[in-house]
């Protein structure tokens, strides 16, 4: 689950990194998409995941949904919960009814939910690959490359509305072989949220088991 979480979160925070070696107009398509999500207080998206791998004839999805804040989110897919406050980060898991409370340092986690559309400011070189109908609707599609060679992912495919610069979809592709497709299926920007959303009330859920790795 943590491999999938980094790869869900990392998705949620590519951005753009001013470099004279970078395309122009890939730049300024990830700007306005950049700056359209850092404008919102919070948003909300429900996702659907696409995990593919031709070799081993995999084809999986998963459904979920992440509420955002600055630093704080909750993440709920595939039976677990993960909620970060901005300091402390709590993981539940249904089937076990247990949850494990961690810190949160952002520098040691492979992803920063904090960085939200804003990852591809550092370590990406993206460029401009073309333009494509979605559902009728024209977007802009740009590839993001890793400049660290030791990723896992080596590429980033990100589809962005023309209309409003929103994110529809993207596609990251790993060394392994697998393909994992994310696609926004409903998106609500400046949902109402308050400290009690990103935080565990373990009186909500009855019996479960706390460990504190903290």
């Amino acid at each position: 689950m943590k491999k999938l979480l980094a790869l869900l979160l990392c998705t949620f925070t590519l951005s753009y990194s001013a470099s004279a070696q970078q395309d122009p107009k890939a730049a300024k398509v990830l700007d306005q998409m950049s700056a359209r999500y850092q404008a919102m207080k919070a948003f909300k998206a429900t996702f659907t995941q696409t995990l593919e791998n031709d070799a081993n004839k995999v084809k999986e999805n998963l459904t979920g949904d992440i509420t955002v804040s600055g630093q704080k989110f909750r993440l709920k897919m595939s039976g677990q919960e993960v909620i970060n406050n901005g300091t402390t980060m709590w993981t539940y898991m249904k089937a076990e009814n247990e949850v494990n409370i961690s810190d949160y340092d952002p520098d040691e986690q492979e992803i920063s939910p904090s960085q939200i559309y804003t990852l591809y400011k550092k370590g990406y070189k993206y460029a401009y690959i073309q333009e494509e109908k979605v559902g009728g609707e024209a977007c802009d599609v740009i590839e993001l490359t890793p400049e660290d060679r030791n990723n896992p992912v080596f590429k980033v495919r990100l589809t962005v509305s023309k209309k409003d610069r929103s994110v529809k979809s993207w596609k990251m592709f790993k060394k392994g072989g697998n393909r994992y497709t994310f696609t926004i299926k409903k998106f609500q920007p400046n949902p109402p949220v308050d400290a009690t959303t990103f935080t565990f009330d373990k009186n909500k859920y009855k019996g479960v088991k706390v460990i504190d790795l903290r």
